[in-house]
């Protein structure tokens, strides 16, 4: 007679009860690890956005400030005072030498939208045509 290890349907019913509870304990614990960690990041943005709006704030308020505003323009536009005489060198290629102050790029224009294009050209349909000038050519040969 053998006698060995049996499983019985209660032992069976027992250990598919405990598989699935890990199962979704581990699912549970997955998630909160997860937005633990979206948490930090959220918090860390935020204090990276107070540290610029600090930032922002500390310039608009030095801005407000007429002798910040006179030495913000002579370094970045190269503007002088009435009376005095700006100087700028140029070197023997014709290039001029030294930091030279720049406005920053202007933005790309922004390209419109097939409707737009499509509706300005319906609204001029019904306008009158502007006048046209002569032709400088046939107005000079006659």
């Amino acid at each position: 007679m053998a006698t060995g290890p049996k499983f019985t349907g209660r032992a069976v019913i027992l250990l598919t009860v405990i598989v699935l509870l890990v199962g979704s304990y581990t699912s549970a614990l997955h998630a909160w690890w997860g937005q633990r960690s979206e948490i930090q990041a959220t918090k860390s943005e935020i204090a990276s956005r107070r540290d610029s709006i600090r930032e922002l704030e500390n310039t608009k308020r030095r801005f407000d400030d007429p002798a910040y505003v006179q030495q913000q323009a002579r370094e970045r536009f190269g503007w002088v005072m009435p009376g005095e005489v700006g100087y700028r060198v140029i070197g023997t290629d014709g290039e001029l030498q030294g930091e030279m102050p720049v406005l920053a790029d202007l933005p790309e224009p922004k390209q419109r939208h097939w409707t737009d294009t499509l509706w300005a050209s319906v609204e001029g349909a019904g306008r009158e045509p502007a006048a046209r000038l002569p032709d400088p050519d046939k107005v000079i040969k006659e």
